[in-house]
């Protein structure tokens, strides 16, 4: 089995950063791609950002230029730093990893923007 842990949530004011983490641990053979994904109260999960085994990176529109997706391999941990964070950005931030085959998620970490 594998297990994703996320971290780094938080509230904080507009205009401020906050770093996520996600961190597998488990039966891992290879990792082919991470990614994260947030769900605001009432709304339908999005995707927000996902770094592949070569390197290539995705990001959503709305967190381009302002979020970077970044992996430690040898820790088995993907990074999302978020800058110039706005209110919009609240919602439960989620770890996906395509891990030795199958997909894994995270239970998600709480990122809360003020005003």
């Amino acid at each position: 089995q594998v297990q994703l842990v996320e971290s780094g949530g938080g509230l904080v004011q507009a205009g401020g950063s906050l770093r996520l983490s996600c961190a597998a641990s488990g039966s891992i053979f290879s990792i082919n791609a991470m990614g994260w994904y947030r769900q605001a109260p009432g709304k339908q999960r999005e995707f927000v950002a996902r770094i592949h085994s070569g390197g290539n990176t995705n990001y959503a529109d709305s967190v381009k230029g302002r979020f970077t997706i970044s992996r430690d391999n040898a820790k088995n941990t993907v990074y999302l730093q978020m800058n110039s964070l706005k209110p919009e950005d609240t919602a439960v931030y989620y770890c996906n990893g395509q891990i030795s085959g199958p997909d894994y998620w995270g239970r998600g970490t709480q990122v809360t923007v003020s005003s």
